[in-house]
């Protein structure tokens, strides 16, 4: 599903309507920061996702290492 012309025309409008002109600059600029901040706080979840695997696996191989000496 996606938007037409007609459909975004009428976004900006009532947009425009509810926020005057002199507010859309700073709801951009928020919407800017907060999607910087999104992606940022994803990309930190992921490392710490990714190093927590990797401390996982590398205890399970030393683990298994163990039993195989013993």
């Amino acid at each position: 599903m996606s938007l037409g012309l007609t459909e975004i025309a009428l976004i900006l409008v009532v947009v425009l309507v509810l926020f005057g002109g002199k507010r859309i600059p700073e709801l951009a600029k928020a919407l800017g920061k907060a999607q910087y901040e999104y992606k940022k706080a994803k990309e930190t979840l992921q490392n710490e996702a990714r190093d927590l695997k990797e401390s996982v696996d590398k205890a399970a191989r030393a683990e298994e290492e163990k039993e195989n000496k013993e």
